[in-house]
């Protein structure tokens, strides 16, 4: 079992370049890639979105990545003469038609617009694509192993939970029989306060066949067992099943809804709001995993 909550980073060096992978995510239904590229590598977003999709499915991930140059010469600095000796001579012309005087400084010249241009190295998108599959591959290899260490954690938790429905289901299950029998001792009770004659074992069996067929849940309490096992099987099951699992629960909420409008018994209502409150400590678990 995986969790959909964890990090991993990835860093690769080679021939003068440096690309760094920092991977998060957290639960989401679908998988939703979320990336913050600078224009100049762009061209990495599908490298990204085939590596991640190789390994995750579910969760909302963030993906940053670096790329820098680890050669001290990566920006080479080019120095345009011909347009610094016209700004000089523009200068000195100006300096005899104007009578200013003329304080144009090394420094200042090469501040001026066009006298000195950066060049970055340039990039070999080959080799940097090829940097960031392996930096992506070593991020996921790393979230991975904490998804799986998370994952335990949910694993333990939720069988604690789905344990603790299992007994009260039990509970339902046998205090259910007595719902019915208590309610005919009841109604003969009633009946022979309300009539001086004999009560009518007929009309009795048949009311009391009327209110156990009302309250019968049986089938929920099947129905319900079943899930347990399912569920039981997923916490052992590999692969994408969180939202099997989510479905799964919804089925089992609704059983626990039917048994409570049906079962007409204090003591049963009890359990219900129980069997609820763990079913949604389910619930918000199951939310994390893939």
């Amino acid at each position: 079992m995986q969790s959909m909550t964890g990090c991993g980073t990835g860093r690769v060096q080679r021939n003068g370049w440096e690309v760094t992978a920092e991977i998060k995510s957290v639960n989401h239904r679908f998988l939703d890639l979320g990336m913050r590229l600078p224009r100049n590598i762009a061209f990495l977003e599908p490298v990204v979105r085939e590596e991640t999709g190789k390994i995750l499915k579910r969760g909302h991930v963030d993906v940053f990545l670096t790329v820098r140059s680890t050669e001290t010469s990566a920006v080479q600095i080019s120095v345009d003469e011909e347009l610094a000796r016209q700004y000089c001579e523009i200068g000195k012309e100006l300096e005899g038609t104007i009578g200013a005087e003329y304080d144009l400084s090394v420094s200042r010249l090469l501040a001026l617009e066009g006298v000195v241009t950066l060049t970055e190295k340039e990039m070999d998108q080959s080799l940097i694509s090829g940097m960031c599959a392996e930096a992506m591959q070593t991020a996921l290899q790393q979230m991975t192993v904490m998804r799986g260490k998370e994952g335990a954690h949910l694993k333990e938790d939720l069988r604690i939970h789905l344990d603790a429905v299992a007994a009260l289901r039990l509970k339902v299950l046998e205090r259910a029989p007595k719902v019915v029998t208590e309610y005919r001792e009841k109604l003969e009770e009633r009946l022979k306060a309300l009539v001086t004659e004999g009560v009518d074992p007929a009309r009795l069996a048949q009311e009391t066949a009327i209110m156990a067929d009302r309250c019968a849940i049986d089938e929920e309490l099947a129905r319900l067992e079943s899930h347990i096992a399912q569920m039981r099987g997923f916490l052992e099951a590999e692969g994408e099943i969180g939202k099997k699992m989510d479905f799964l629960i919804q089925e089992m909420n609704r059983e626990v809804n039917t048994i409570g409008s049906k079962a007409q018994d204090t003591e049963i209502a009890k359990h219900v709001v129980d069997l609820k409150s763990e079913i949604e400590k389910l619930r918000e678990q199951i939310q994390n995993v893939e």
